[in-house]
């Protein structure tokens, strides 16, 4: 089967299964709103334990940091991911998400 490029383009756009946009934008929306209300409870319970903000700022961040590390090992990362999309890529957490999937899969490789 010979196709051009634009063919090949109209023939994969047929094929494509459609996304629902509105869903999919109100999932990352609450569940990166959840996470980061997460965060502003973290940073409130070091502040509240006699932390300097900028001090609780920083064990804010090592907090979520290793709590996505620990949801990644355990593969509920990746279904909450699933689940709520781009939402879960832009807080702190998405990058140790990011971090931790290539060293689990390094390490199971050997």
């Amino acid at each position: 089967m010979d196709m051009t490029p634009r063919e090949y383009q109209q023939y994969v756009q047929r094929k494509m299964k459609k996304s629902p946009l509105g869903k999919d934008v109100c999932l990352a929306f609450f569940v990166g709103g959840a996470i980061c209300a997460l965060g502003q409870a973290v940073l409130d319970g070091w502040i509240s334990l006699g932390l300097s903000e900028e001090d609780a700022g920083t064990a804010t961040s090592c907090t979520l940091v290793t709590l996505s590390a620990l949801l990644t090992g355990l593969n509920l990362y990746n279904k909450l991911a699933r689940f709520g999309g781009a939402g879960t890529l832009v807080p702190i957490t998405g990058f140790s998400n990011a971090v931790t999937s290539p060293a689990l899969d390094f390490k199971s490789e050997d």
